[in-house]
């Protein structure tokens, strides 16, 4: 019974592990950055709420794409302005 273990494989694609939103599960916000993660955002399948009835790769491609456009709208917009009080830090 090992050996079957071993040698098979699932011909199913995994998604919705990682939640979009605010809430205590939620793993990524609407622009798919990692909730506690500067710099980092999630753009594949695992955003799915749910598996489509096709393959997933189609949609996974879509997802990246809209993640490279939302980066590059991020990266237009001026960035928000620093108060002197911020800069300032006390040892």
């Amino acid at each position: 019974m090992r050996a079957v273990g071993d040698i098979s494989t699932t011909i199913f694609h995994p998604v919705g592990t990682a939640a979009i939103g605010s809430g205590p599960e939620a793993v990524v916000d609407h622009e798919l950055r990692v909730h506690g993660v500067d710099g980092l955002r999630v753009a594949d399948a695992s955003i799915m709420p749910t598996i489509t009835s096709g393959n997933t790769n189609a949609p996974s491609i879509m997802i990246g794409e809209k993640a490279a456009a939302m980066i590059l709208e991020a990266a237009a917009r001026p960035a928000a302005p620093i108060a002197v009080s911020q800069l300032l830090t006390t040892a």
